[in-house]
């Protein structure tokens, strides 16, 4: 470590960061708590953006930066904060597992997460190399937030969470994508969080709960056509349609 500079340091340490709070949201069962370690992962991410933007003198990363501050850090928790308080939902209590076994299967997804980095990382050329890693094993860790929980809000902090992941990545094996690639991603997320926040809404309204377990209930009430009624004009006793006479 004495050998490497300062900046670079910044960086592994943003990137230690970003693994530790990636374990700290999948341990977390309350909602309210997971929206606000979104928010700070998304500041972490921007610390890292800006650092890296100023060690390689790439300018577009500036305007990534920027992007994940309105995004990732304001908007999008503003948003889950906002459908938090008006769909009163704060804890995530019925969880697919407990907390002991989330976090071991988190360790070893952490461990593959290493080896699968492994080859990516020898085949790179930028100095963040070293943190593809932590940004698959923040994508997979991300992944295992999403289906060990019930509550459809804790399922899309794990989507934007899983986002930021392959963000990092993207920034450190190639020192990020191409802007249009970046606004594209961007909008499609915010287009997802929006759509969500109505589906959310619906789910409410049907079921008086956000758990997803509600959807497996659901069953066809009436088949597609049942054919003319008994009694009604068309209909025979059997219920089926009448033949048609042969035309002469």
């Amino acid at each position: 470590m004495a050998g490497t500079p300062f900046d670079l340091q910044l960086l592994n340490f943003c990137a230690a960061l970003l693994l530790l709070l990636s374990f700290a949201m999948l341990a977390q069962r309350r909602i309210v708590t997971l929206v606000n370690l979104l928010a700070i992962q998304g500041a972490v991410l921007l610390v890292a953006t800006l650092l890296l933007a100023w060690r390689t003198g790439e300018h577009h990363l500036y305007l990534s930066a920027a992007l994940t501050l309105a995004l990732k850090v304001v908007f999008l928790p503003w948003i889950l904060h906002r459908l938090i308080r008006r769909l009163q939902v704060y804890w995530d209590t019925e969880p697919l597992l407990n907390i002991s076994g989330t976090m071991l299967i988190g360790l070893l997804v952490v461990v593959f997460a290493f080896g699968l980095a492994q080859p990516i990382s020898a085949l790179a050329s930028t100095a963040t190399r070293n943190a593809i890693g932590i940004a698959v094993a923040v994508i997979l860790l991300s992944f295992v937030t999403m289906i060990t929980r019930r509550k459809a809000m804790s399922q899309v902090v794990g989507f934007l969470s899983m986002e930021n992941g392959l963000f990092f990545g993207a920034m450190s094996a190639t020192y990020g994508m191409p802007m249009i690639v970046e606004f594209g991603v961007a909008l499609d997320v915010l287009v997802a969080v929006l759509v969500l926040g109505i589906f959310f809404f619906q789910i409410r309204e049907q079921f008086d709960s956000l758990d997803l377990h509600h959807l497996e209930s659901l069953k066809e009430s009436q088949p597609l056509y049942e054919g003319p009624r008994e009694g009604s004009p068309g209909s025979t006793v059997s219920g089926r349609m009448p033949a048609q006479k042969e035309s002469r």
